[in-house]
C-alpha cells in the first residue's frame, strides 16, 4: 500500500507540488481528491477542523477511500485541504506536512513549507523560496534529449513560453493572447531565433489560437493538447523562457531551470503573487517581459530537497547526498 497520501482538492498545481515532494522523500504515493459534502460544506474551511475527525471523514468525499491502512506520511497543499489531512493524522498517525500557509497555527502540523511570499513563520516552517517542484537537471536532461530530434531544424535562440489562463485574479482573453503573440513574434525576428509555446489548463482555447495565429509567420512550436504536454522539453531545451505572471508554479519551475526566465503582464492583480515577483526579481531570477530577451545569470531556484531532507530523516529513511 502507498505509504503517502497527497492530499488536495484537485487542483493540478496543488498535485505537481505534493508529487515533487513525496518524490524526494521516496515512499511511493497516491493522490486523495477531497472535498467537503452535506453540512460541512457550510462551515468555513478555516474552523472544519473544529469537528471531530471522524465526523470530517464521513463528511467528505475522495477519490479513493479515507480509511485504514492510514499512511505512514501525509502530505497536503492548499488550506481547502487542510482539515481532512488533519483528520488522517489525528485517526492514523501519520507524519503530516502540509505546503504552503495552512491558515491554521503551525503547531497542527509537524511540518509546514511555506513560501516567503505567503509571510508564514513557526518553529516547524520551512520557508521556501516559490513553490516547491519536480524540475531537476536530471529529468530536465531528459525530457530535452528525448524531444532534440523533432526541433532540430529551428534557430537558437529558442524561446520558450508558458502561458496561464483564467483564474480569480486574473484574465487573458484572446485579445490579449494576440497582443501577446505579436509581441513574441517580434522578439523571435529580432533575435533570428524560434518560440516553443504550451498552455496550461487554463488557458482558453480561443487565446491559445490568438497567440498560434499571431506567431504563425515566425518559426515556432504550438503544443496543441495532442500527445504527451512537452512542457519539460520546452524548458530543457530553452534558451530563455517567457512565462505568464498568474502562475507561482511555472515561474518557480522556470527559475528552477536557472536560464533567463521573463515576466509576462496579464490583466488582474493579487497582493500574493505581486510580493512573490517581487522577492523573484530582488533575487534575479527573473526580469519583465518588454519584448526582448538577453541573457543573464542565477543561482537555480529549487526548494525541494531542504523540505523533503528533515521528512527523511524524521521517518528514519536514508540520506541522499
Amino acid at each position: 500500500m502507498p505509504e503517502t497520501w497527497i492530499v488536495t482538492d484537485g487542483a493540478v498545481g496543488m498535485e505537481a507540488q505534493g508529487i515533487a515532494v513525496a518524490e524526494a522523500v521516496g515512499l511511493p504515493y497516491v493522490l486523495k481528491r477531497v472535498k467537503p459534502t452535506g453540512p460541512m460544506q457550510l462551515i468555513p474551511t478555516r474552523f472544519q477542523h473544529l469537528v471531530p475527525a471522524k465526523g470530517r471523514i464521513s463528511a467528505s468525499q475522495s477519490n479513493s477511500p479515507l480509511a485504514p491502512p492510514w499512511p505512514r506520511l501525509v502530505i497536503s497543499i492548499g488550506r481547502r485541504s487542510v482539515p481532512l489531512a488533519l483528520a488522517i493524522k489525528q485517526l492514523g498517525g501519520a507524519y503530516g506536512v502540509h505546503i504552503q500557509n495552512p491558515k491554521v497555527p503551525a503547531h497542527f502540523f509537524d511540518l509546514v513549507a511555506a513560501p516567503v511570499h505567503d509571510d508564514f513563520e513557526g518553529p516547524n516552517v520551512i520557508t521556501t523560496f516559490g513553490a516547491v517542484h519536480r524540475v531537476t537537471a536530471d529529468k530536465l536532461a531528459e525530457a530535452g534529449a528525448g524531444y532534440a530530434p523533432r526541433i532540430a531544424d529551428l534557430p537558437h535562440p529558442r524561446i520558450t513560453v508558458l502561458l496561464g489562463g483564467e483564474s480569480r485574479a486574473f484574465s487573458f482573453p484572446p485579445e490579449a493572447g494576440a497582443r501577446f503573440g505579436e509581441v513574441l513574434a517580434a522578439a523571435a525576428r529580432e533575435t533570428g531565433g524560434c518560440l516553443l509555446i504550451t498552455p496550461s489548463r487554463r488557458t482558453r482555447p480561443d487565446t491559445l489560437r490568438a497567440v498560434a495565429d499571431a506567431v504563425k509567420d515566425v518559426p515556432h512550436v504550438v503544443w496543441d493538447g495532442t500527445g504527451e504536454n512537452p512542457y519539460l522539453a520546452f524548458l530543457s531545451l530553452a534558451d530563455a523562457i517567457v512565462v505568464t505572471e498568474d502562475s507561482v508554479n511555472m515561474v518557480t519551475e522556470a527559475t528552477g531551470t536557472g536560464k533567463p526566465v521573463y515576466i509576462q503582464p496579464m490583466s488582474g492583480r493579487s497582493a500574493r503573487l505581486s510580493r512573490f515577483h517581487v522577492l523573484m526579481r530582488e533575487r534575479g531570477a527573473t526580469r519583465p517581459f518588454e519584448g526582448h530577451v538577453d541573457p543573464f545569470d542565477y543561482a537555480p531556484v529549487n526548494d525541494t530537497e531542504a523540505v523533503a531532507a528533515p521528512i527523511r530523516a524524521v521517518l528514519g529513511l536514508d540520506s541522499r547526498g
